[in-house]
């Protein structure tokens, strides 16, 4: 085998070897603080979707999802749909492909794994005074 073969059957190796650690990737599983929703997902043909809440609180104040965008602070109590998202309300007023990635990358959000049942991972108390 000369010098050129050999890169290029180190090359289809290394593809395939990446292709294969890909592929053999677990769906995405909760973390605590996340929010999970599949009051319609799963029932629509789509994984649960899995929201990173506190990677958005490090970036945003709460105000700006649960007053300026609408969030009630109750779990269970927002009836987020894809097609208001796709009319710019609830994430669809950032996840636009101008703020951040649109709703046309579904598998970005739409990244749990099935039968993950809606709710905050970790439980929606508090240590502190109330329930939020």
């Amino acid at each position: 085998m000369n010098a050129a073969a050999g890169r290029k059957n180190s090359w289809q190796f290394k593809l395939a070897l990446l292709l294969a650690l890909l592929l053999a990737l677990p769906m995405a599983q909760a973390e605590y603080g996340d929010v999970v929703l599949n009051r319609y997902a799963e029932k629509e043909g789509m994984r649960p979707v899995v929201f990173p809440h506190w990677f958005h609180r490090t970036r945003f104040r709460c105000k700006v999802c649960h007053q300026e965008l609408g969030f009630k602070m109750r779990a269970g109590s927002n009836d987020v749909k894809m097609s208001d998202i796709i009319d710019g309300k609830f994430c669809g007023m950032c996840h636009n492909n101008e703020i951040a990635w649109g709703p046309d990358n579904c598998d970005l959000c739409h990244s749990g794994k099935q039968g993950l049942s809606s709710g905050i991972y970790g439980g929606d108390r508090t240590n502190g005074p109330g329930r939020w």
